[in-house]
């Protein structure tokens, strides 16, 4: 029969398979080493000095086969069509899904093929160029493609999210991610993969159109009838997944004229603070370095100011921080890591909670505007072009404009100015306090060495676009409003889930 048996290593004994075997078969009381062992869950406890890898092993005997993976497979043969609006990872799996459930999807993507994109990335990073249909956010595989690949979700429903690893392993990932607590692929890994979704989809009967942008909305009676495409050819359509991503405010704004309805939904905003990663390893390991046998130290913080949650957001080990503006006049910031999570530098988003009550304004568009605002002011402040405005962390706290700045990996280049000046008070007087009580919780977080990048305010949609429990919206049948965009995810895995779940609730 199989077996399930957990147990902490060392480090260095995780990765020695043979002392695996026979710390197994002790713990089984084996009399055989005839026997196979899998990994099914691994992870890191820092806790104490003394690390320890958690370990849980499916252990197979004689005649025994590991469980089978979820893998797609299309149906064949497809009846009827539908298009989806957006090709990031909930328009992706959306339209894996729907090939299983032999429904043809087309795919509407406003931004660029992968290679195509990388060049525009180039153009933001080395001359401050944004092309406001190709960037970080826009363009194949969605801002997902380069938000470093973690797939960790909160997601309950378990066989979602392994369908999900599984199949994001059927297409290139490493295994590892199926057993990781933090399950992580690499924005160097990505790109690839996507393009083996991409393949598969056309190859079993799917289509993809790049460069293609919804610029209008048909509908009759309370149902979506159509879409119009660059402001010029109309397609017609029964069934439309609309996952657009956080950053499509045209989207919004275009359901807006047609006073289709939408909510005003709580985010969070902030910026990213960029420390030496050596230093966060010592912070985080005791004093030990990250070596072959433990990865790059990560965090995970949160604390309540004034009633206000503010928390890390994105943490990325080993990372680069990105521009990631969708459109010019706006300053917008990002993290994400390779694979290896070995660059000299780790960030994350430190963010405060944001909600509709904060506003006097009372519409649907309370909070974008208030996300619109802070990172056209940034932009201005810190000269009109991709810089970011930035203060080393102390600083900020002292409110004291810093006299110079630390490298960063930030390729733009960073504008030194005193955040307690740009950032609205909800922001700054809350930020403060929160990296005071992070300062205790880890010893030297609290130093001059961190930057401060503004702003992280990308976080996840301030807009939601409502649907009912059929997943329609609810003044228009067959308009399927999906994912980050729409307000009902946050993060690759989940949106991917949520993908899949709109295509089910087509029956």
């Amino acid at each position: 029969m199989l077996e399930i048996i957990q147990f902490q290593v060392t480090p260095e004994q995780a990765k020695d398979s043979g002392f695996l075997k026979v710390k197994i078969q002790k713990e089984l009381k084996l009399k055989s080493d005839n026997f196979a062992f899998k990994w099914k869950r691994r992870s890191i406890d820092a806790r104490n000095r003394n690390i320890k890898i958690n370990c849980t092993f499916s252990v197979y005997f004689e005649g025994e086969k590991a469980e089978a993976p979820h893998l797609f497979v299309s149906n064949g043969e497809l009846k009827g069509e539908m298009a989806i609006v957006g090709f990031g990872p909930a328009g992706i799996f959306a339209a894996l899904r729907s090939l299983e459930k032999g429904i043809k999807p087309i795919i509407f993507e406003r931004g660029k093929d992968v290679r195509s994109r990388r060049r525009d990335l180039a153009l933001l990073h080395k001359e401050s160029v944004v092309n406001p249909e190709s960037n970080y956010c826009f363009g194949e595989g969605g801002a997902g493609t380069y938000s470093d690949g973690k797939l960790y979700t909160r997601s309950k429903k378990k066989g979602d999210v392994m369908r999900t690893l599984e199949w994001f392993v059927q297409f290139g990932a490493s295994a590892d991610i199926l057993v990781d607590t933090h399950p992580h692929i690499g924005t160097n890994k990505l790109p690839q993969i996507i393009v083996a979704m991409r393949e598969a989809i056309i190859a079993n009967g799917g289509e993809v159109h790049f460069e293609s942008k919804v610029t209008d909305f048909f509908s009759e009676n309370g149902k979506i009838t159509g879409l119009e495409i660059n402001n010029d050819k109309t397609h017609n359509f029964e069934r439309v997944i609309l996952a657009t991503g956080h950053s499509a405010r045209d989207i919004i704004e275009l359901l807006d004229k047609k006073k289709w309805q939408l909510n005003a939904k709580p985010f969070a905003l902030g910026v990213r603070v960029e420390h030496p990663q050596n230093l966060i390893d010592k912070i985080q390991y005791h004093g030990r370095l990250n070596d072959e046998f433990v990865p790059p130290a990560s965090y995970s913080l949160v604390s309540q100011v004034n009633g206000r949650g503010v928390y890390s957001f994105c943490m990325c080990p080993g990372g680069i921080i990105a521009p990631c503006a969708t459109a010019d006049g706006e300053v917008v910031t990002n993290g994400w890591s390779p694979s290896k999570r070995n660059n000299p530098f780790a960030n994350s988003g430190i963010v405060v909670s944001i909600s509709p009550n904060d506003f006097e304004d009372k519409s649907a568009f309370a909070c974008l505007n208030f996300q619109r605002e802070v990172e056209q002011k940034c932009w201005e402040v810190a000269g009109k072009n991709q810089k970011v405005p930035a203060q080393r962390l102390i600083d900020f706290i002292e409110g004291v404009k810093s006299v110079d700045l630390p490298k960063s990996s930030y390729q733009p280049g960073l504008t030194s100015v005193d955040l307690n000046e740009i950032l609205p008070d909800i922001i700054s007087q809350n930020l403060k306090e929160a990296f005071k009580d992070f300062g205790q919780k880890m010893k030297g977080f609290l130093t001059n060495d961190a930057v401060l990048h503004a702003p992280e305010s990308r976080t996840s949609s301030p807009v939601q676009i409502p649907r009912d429990e059929s997943m329609q919206h609810p003044d228009v049948k067959g308009l399927y409003p999906c994912a980050e965009g729409a307000g009902y995810a946050g993060g690759i895995v989940s949106a991917a889930i949520d993908g899949m779940r709109c295509v089910d609730a087509m029956g």
